[in-house]
């Protein structure tokens, strides 16, 4: 065994560096691209290649794109050799600089919560555009020439070359645009950040690239209208270089889908956000005839992986589930219980995204898993918030079918999508975890709590031994949120592990009730079972990591080879020169660029639905054998002991973090304190803002300096 491990051990890290080396090296090519060097070197490469049985559009594909894909085949199957599971071992002491990172280090209303990490890669990007905006610029410059079929003047024409090369930034934001909003092929997690936290990075990205489109669009109209050549130029569809009409319908859809993301509209009118988000296509298929493909390329990685994972999302969430039981909580919130593959294993803080056809057939909304499947490996739960029409309409149905004649619940179908989780168990880490919740935000939370209780009896890893959930609230009724997790909060575990409650009531005064006493009041709630089987409608998540790199991969080489092939068809090999090539219309390229890709999606398509049929055979076949076989599924009795005087309940106030923070007690000589906040934007900003003061030292006594508060927050603003 140990053997094994140390062989692991080489293979990982010999794929990290590697995987190092090719990200270094594709970076390098963006920096290299604006100069001198690169052109003189490119133009003779694309020359060799134009001659050969590749061509240029082949040698632009294995540049510009497939080292992003590359990357992200590697680093699936890295994901899938490194343990998922932590080490016996953990780690108690981590570098300052480290901590510097990955803490924050700007916390405000205006930016939110940037950690060091997070700055540092704005930074970069920032000097990787003003660095290509310069060296474009001042190219540009040196070789003015004056612009006859414009008409143009010096200044006018400077200003030209000016709008242009800020349409290269808008490119430059694009390549990056999709890559953070990848699900299955997300290659965020080989940094341990979660698919929907690096959703912002995809608004920042978006913010830019309309921002450099923009003024790219204005700009160059401004011209035109100067120039009195506003009419000729903007409805022309030229048979080579730039089709300008494309263009501007690239500008318009942007800004819509822009316009209708701000968060004024999203939160109020979601459907409008999700419908217009759906133009991306009409927005990739007008810039590719703007730009043309050689451009195209370099955004390519982003939209063909996101095609890819697009693709396998709609095979999986094609084989609806049903809700096995459901549960109306007090506080307006329903608890959804689907029925899943045994062998579907998830992480704590997963999230999955549910489709319910009765409600709409195109709308998918994302909720947090409550449960853990190493507690319960035959069934996931939600719980939904019912505060939105989507939500309304489910609470409506529930609440119809349980105040009907019978108690049994009719099938409700619903479309699973996921799970999606971490790539590891990083909460296990610390000594001290501390998890801050507000309102529904508590549902995260409850999985990592789920997770932890299995754990605590198996000598392999060792758990946090003390745990604080800080839970926030208006009102009284919405301890009902915790009824998931009311055995461990009423019962000892042995010593192995300390769990304390404290709950802040905002929006009511004291009562007279305790806070056991108020969990056993709002857990008394009526659960409605389906009589559907529910091994017969079983979630069967997402393909291995190892298939979706086979099928990547598989879909890369279809791709290349389609457009080899596409293109000799085409354009004959005798006329495959340099001087053909300028005779042939831009958009003839273009389509075949779309064919190919058309080509290999579908091909993609065909092995992942034989994948999914094959593994809901052998899923069967599974059910077929163990049929004899049943399972006690009786819910364990609430253990009502004597715990209510370790927890606590407040009335009528918020938490001071720093107060909390303050009062932690160092009994063993505990170091390193895990804080996770999940909640509205003003409570993660709060609790950061103390994490941040905590662990600067701002504290007296020696002994409390040595604490170090690790801030992660989970921000769900899908």
């Amino acid at each position: 065994m140990n053997r094994n491990h140390k062989a692991r051990a080489v293979l990982l890290t010999a794929i990290e560096v590697f995987m190092i080396l090719l990200c270094a090296g594709w970076v390098s090519l963006w920096l290299l691209k604006p100069t001198d060097l690169w052109t003189r070197k490119w133009r003779v490469a694309e020359n060799t290649a134009r001659a050969s049985v590749f061509g240029y559009y082949g040698l632009n594909f294995v540049v510009y794109t497939f080292p992003v894909i590359a990357l992200v085949i590697i680093g699936l199957v890295y994901l899938n050799i490194k343990p998922s599971k932590p080490q016996t071992c953990r780690q108690t002491k981590f570098s300052t600089f480290s901590n510097t990172l990955s803490n924050p280090l700007v916390v405000n209303s205006y930016v939110g919560i940037l950690s060091g990490i997070e700055l540092l890669g704005v930074a970069l990007f920032l000097l990787f555009l003003a660095w290509t905006f310069y060296a474009r610029i001042s190219k540009d410059f040196r070789k003015l020439m004056p612009e006859e079929s414009l008409n143009l003047k010096i200044w006018e024409l400077k200003y030209l070359r000016v709008a242009t090369r800020f349409g290269l930034l808008a490119e430059a934001c694009l390549g990056l645009l999709l890559l953070p909003v990848l699900r299955g092929l997300a290659p965020f997690r080989l940094i341990g950040i979660q698919f929907e936290a690096s959703v912002k990075y995809h608004v920042w990205l978006g913010t830019a690239m309309v921002l450099f489109g923009t003024i790219h669009g204005a700009s160059t109209l401004f011209i035109w209208g100067i120039s009195n050549q506003i009419q000729d130029q903007v409805w022309k569809w030229q048979n080579t270089g730039r089709i300008y009409i494309a263009g501007e319908i690239t500008l318009i859809t942007g800004l819509v889908i822009w316009i209708t993301s701000l968060p004024q509209i999203r939160r109020i009118k979601f459907e409008i956000f999700y419908y217009t988000h759906h133009l991306y296509i009409v927005f990739f298929v007008f810039f590719l005839f703007h730009a043309g493909d050689r451009h195209f390329y370099i955004i390519f990685p982003g939209l063909f992986l996101f095609a890819i994972d697009k693709i396998l999302r709609i095979i999986q969430s094609r084989t609806e589930t049903c809700v096995v039981s459901a549960r109306v909580l007090p506080c307006k919130a329903v608890e959804l219980t689907l029925p899943k593959d045994q062998r579907l294993k998830y992480k704590p803080t997963s999230v999955v995204y549910v489709k319910i056809p009765r409600i709409s057939r195109f709308e998918w909304h994302a909720f947090s898993l409550i449960s853990s499947s190493s507690v319960d490996d035959e069934t996931i739960s939600i719980v939904v918030k019912c505060n939105k029409s989507w939500t309304k309409s489910l609470y409506e149905i529930i609440n119809t079918e349980r105040e009907g004649e019978s108690d049994q619940l009719k099938c409700i179908s619903v479309a699973v999508e996921g799970p999606y989780g971490p790539a590891s168990l990083d909460f296990l880490r610390y000594d001290h975890l501390i998890l801050i919740a507000g309102g529904i935000g508590v549902t995260p939370l409850l999985s990592i709590l789920q997770e932890i209780t299995s754990m605590k009896n198996n000598t392999k890893f060792i758990c946090p031994a003390r745990i604080q959930l800080i839970h926030v609230m208006k009102k009284s009724h919405e301890v009902a949120l915790l009824s998931s997790i009311l055995p461990l909060l009423l019962k000892r575990l042995d010593g192995k592990m300390h769990l304390q409650l404290k709950v802040f009531v905002t929006q009511e005064l004291q009562s007279g009730s305790t806070l056991t006493e108020l969990l056993n009041k709002f857990s008394q709630m009526q659960t409605i079972h389906s009589s559907v089987n529910r091994s017969s409608y079983a979630a069967h998540g997402l393909e291995s990591l190892g298939w979706m790199a086979v099928i990547t991969g598989l879909i890369s080489i279809v791709f290349f080879v389609a457009l080899i092939v596409f293109n000799h068809i085409v354009v004959p090999t005798e006329k495959a020169s340099k001087k053909t090539k300028d005779r042939t219309p831009s958009w003839i390229s273009d389509l075949l660029l779309m064919s190919s890709f058309a080509l290999a999606i579908l091909s993609g398509a065909v092995v992942g639905i034989v994948l999914r049929w094959r593994r809901l055979k052998k899923c069967n076949l599974a059910l077929i054998q163990s049929q004899n076989q049943t399972k006690n599924t009786t819910p364990s009795s609430v253990a009502r002991g004597s715990r209510q005087e370790e927890h606590e309940i407040h009335f009528g106030e918020r938490p001071n973090f720093i107060e909390i923070f303050s009062n932690i007690n160092n009994p063993a000589g505990e170091s390193d304190i895990g804080v996770i906040s999940s909640g509205p934007e003003a409570m993660n900003l709060s609790v950061a803002k103390a994490c941040k003061q905590m662990s600067g030292g701002s504290r007296k006594g020696s002994e409390k300096n040595k604490q170090q508060f690790s801030f992660h927050s989970l921000n769900f603003t899908l």
